[in-house]
């Protein structure tokens, strides 16, 4: 494939031996420690590849590698004066609560900064279509759900679930209906405030109704909404996840979902307020996989948030348990398979070498 022939498109032809998983390097935002006052860990995405690669789950380089969304790109949802203000130093200080970035010349917090919230936004609309063709797909990144077309907030300056979506509604034929099943700690207003009124998406939320954003009027949007106190725990945590799940599925057979699994629901994270366990957060996405392989439905995951330094383990081994539990594709054999986009090699068996070998 002609790299710069596919400059700047989202959509390319992804080689069936490469295993869906889609990252890059740019996603880690580091810039002069600033990225340390929030208590976001900004290069939790390269720690998860890590993992993954110490486990052999992937080889050096194995994955789908994220391309930037473009301008053009983000006018498929965002407003021009929205991203206009994103060129405002203060407005991103204030969207990603970093108070300093508002004293920096805004060419570096585009590179900086914005620069690896586009690739990741990118990451989740590649992904969005590697699911539609395999069955599945995870961005090891993305996930910015409380981002609407034109209002960022709570680090999110991009709405990827929302284009996600609009780009598969608009370009892949077949696909008309999705269910968002939001399971990070708080509430998904971004890609509430942009379905409200769009009967085709199906939004199951489920939050600590005692935190951050607190948006009641985003709330109209959410069909199956399931509010937790403070402290929830494991069991009553993944009875809620399981049943909800399932009953979501069951009221409106979508064809895609895109899944939200944030990991600040974790016990002790500073801002979600709930108690799940490592254990819990793995079979909450077992559980989330396995209602979407049961009914032959695509699914796409983004990590969006959790703010303590081990959720990257946590969410390596989560997707280390889908492969073992036979819920995404693998690689057995350890056969050298051809070039992924981006140019890097893919370990994968000779078994999974077409698409449908691969579809949950």
């Amino acid at each position: 494939m002609s790299h710069t022939e596919d400059k700047g498109k989202l959509y390319l032809e992804v080689p069936s031996s490469c295993l869906p998983i889609v990252y890059s390097p740019v996603y880690n935002i580091t810039f002069m420690g600033l990225e340390k006052l929030h208590p976001f860990d900004s290069g939790k995405w390269g720690k998860v590849i890590h993992f993954l690669k110490e486990e052999k789950l992937i080889s050096d380089g194995s994955i789908v590698e994220a391309r930037e969304a473009t301008e053009e790109d983000l006018l498929v949802v965002h407003t021009k004066r929205y991203l206009n203000r994103l060129k405002w130093s203060l407005v991103v200080a204030t969207i990603t609560e970093i108070p300093p970035l508002l004293c920096l010349p805004n060419f570096l917090v585009q590179r900086r900064v914005l620069r690896p919230l586009r690739t990741q936004t990118g990451g989740t609309i590649m992904a969005g279509k590697l699911a539609v063709d395999r069955g599945w797909a995870i961005n090891v990144g993305g996930g910015f759900h409380h981002c609407s077309s034109d209002k960022g907030g709570g680090f999110c300056a991009y709405a990827d679930i929302t284009l996600a979506i609009k780009f598969l509604f608009e370009r892949v034929e077949g696909i008309s209906r999705a269910t968002i099943i939001d399971l990070d700690a708080h509430q998904g207003n971004g890609h509430e405030r942009d379905f409200l009124d769009d009967r085709r998406v199906f939004i199951m939320d489920v939050y600590n109704r005692y935190i951050y954003p607190g948006d009641g009027y985003a709330k109209r949007a959410i069909k199956r909404k399931v509010e937790l106190d403070w402290g929830t725990e494991d069991d009553e945590y993944l009875q809620k996840v399981e049943l909800h799940s399932e009953g979501a599925l069951n009221e409106v057979r979508p064809d895609i979902i895109v899944y939200n699994a944030g990991t600040d629901i974790l016990d002790g994270d500073p801002l979600g307020g709930l108690a799940i366990s490592p254990q819990g957060i793995i079979k909450r996405d077992e559980i989330v996989f396995r209602a979407a392989r049961r009914r032959g439905i695509p699914i796409l995951m983004v990590t969006s948030g959790g703010y303590q330094k081990k959720t990257a383990r946590i969410i390596a081994d989560s997707i280390i348990n889908l492969r073992r539990q036979g819920l995404i594709g693998g690689n057995e054999d350890g056969e050298v398979a051809e070039e992924c986009v981006g140019g890097v090699p893919l370990v994968m068996s000779s078994s999974d070498s077409s698409p449908s070998s691969v579809v949950c």
